[in-house]
């Protein structure tokens, strides 16, 4: 008797601990399955990364709401992007840094890290849940169609975007997700306000910008009531030589060498122009979400765009290793006094401060650089010089943290 009771407790354990195993693997394969990656290539620097302990994806909503979230450090991320530079088909070909031959890939493996909390990232399938029947404009310079492009292909890992309009130079586009009924555009506004420009893609001028400081351009103001939220900025477009209006007169200019007009600095301009923008917004009888983003800075190394500068570090800087030039933080007090000026005028109410600035900054290893074109080397002496773009961001990469920060915007609003 002893012997069978032996075997059948010996029978049950082992049946016990059958069941127990199995449920392990599906749990593990549920588990598994909800994280899918794109595969990319694993240089050693992501083999370190991947070492790292990565913190958990979702935190408590009482500790995001009382952190900065623009005061942080870039952390490594083993997990990588959401989406690949062959997924996803919305990239334009001088941000498809990957394609045109960039080697290395250790810039993809990096996540914004808020000093007192943790970012989760974008949620694909909540925020065009939470976009239903809404509308979201992207109002700027090239910078913006840059960002559009990365928040389409986030949102590409549940649905695809339709292209639904876009101009001859496919500046101005609208995209659409049928299922959500939501819509997405992009307004070609580099200035925010009226101006005449001479440029083509390579930024080449044939003539000095026009540019009317006092009237927000009417590419925008004119379809701002189909707008539910809106991302609006610029800056690095006043840095060029133009001529400044103001109640259709020549008020000065800046860089107009030779000329009877008196030169008077674009930082004076950069304020007029935010201000008559953020007039425009108070005033306007539609109140939509506004999100007024900072200007970013480039990091071109050793001379500027057109004078041999160029960009090839591989790493982001660390909080404090880098300082913002006086340009740069000119520019960006501007728009701090005239975001604070909007808000004590009208109060926070939708308008808030995307400040991008000095996460953008300890990102000098996410631009394309020299792979802005496909095999930039290609047939040419390895000491060649080429233009290097050190402005715009590859996709994937660090522009990508952008929509994080933007999801946990609009979940704030909604708390």
């Amino acid at each position: 008797m002893k012997q069978i009771k032996s075997n059948n407790l010996f029978s049950s354990a082992l049946v016990k601990f059958a069941v127990c195993f199995l449920l392990l693997c599906i749990s593990y394969r549920l588990l598994s399955s909800s994280f899918v990656r794109f595969p990319l290539e694993v240089s050693d620097h992501e083999a370190a990364a991947a070492a790292a302990v990565e913190p958990p994806q979702f935190v408590d909503d009482l500790l995001l709401n009382g952190c900065d979230l623009f005061n942080g450090d870039w952390i490594p991320d083993s997990d990588g992007p959401f989406y690949s530079n062959s997924s996803c088909r919305t990239i334009e070909a001088p941000q498809n840094c990957m394609r045109n031959g960039r080697p290395d890939l250790g810039y993809l493996y990096w996540r914004w890290k808020p000093k007192d909390c943790i970012l989760p990232k974008l949620d694909a399938k909540r925020f065009l849940e939470m976009m239903k029947d809404k509308s979201l404009a992207f109002v700027g310079d090239s910078i913006m169609r840059n960002h559009v492009q990365s928040l389409l292909c986030v949102l590409s890992q549940v649905e695809e975007a339709v292209d639904i309009y876009h101009d001859e130079p496919y500046k101005n586009r609208r995209w659409s997700f049928p299922s959500h009924n939501f819509t997405v555009f992009v307004v070609w506004a580099p200035f925010l306000t009226k101006a005449s420009t001479f440029e083509n893609d390579d930024g080449v001028s044939s003539g000095i910008i026009q540019l009317h400081i006092d009237e927000p351009d009417t590419i925008w103001t004119d379809q701002y009531e189909d707008f539910d939220h809106v991302v609006i900025g610029g800056g690095q477009w006043f840095l060029k030589y133009a001529i400044y209006y103001e109640n259709n007169t020549i008020l000065g200019c800046h860089g107009c060498h030779g000329s009877n007009i008196t030169e008077v600095g674009f930082e004076h301009a950069y304020r007029k122009a935010l201000n008559s923008t953020l007039k425009f917004v108070s005033e306007a009888k539609q109140k939509p979400y506004i999100l007024f983003r900072t200007m970013t800075p480039d990091h071109f190394e050793n001379g500027e765009w057109d004078s041999g500068g160029y960009c090839n570090r591989t790493e982001p800087f660390k909080a404090g290793e880098v300082e913002t030039r006086d340009v740069d933080e000119m520019m960006r007090n501007v728009e701090l006094e005239e975001f604070e000026w909007a808000v004590s005028r009208n109060g926070a109410g939708s308008l808030k401060l995307l400040d991008t600035t000095m996460l953008s900054l300890l990102r000098p290893d996410g631009h394309p650089g020299v792979y802005r074109q496909f095999q930039p080397y290609q047939g040419k002496d390895k000491d060649a010089k080429i233009q290097n773009d050190c402005l715009h961001w590859c996709l994937p990469g660090p522009i990508d943290s952008w929509n994080d920060l933007i999801m946990e915007m609009l979940l704030r609003n909604q708390r």
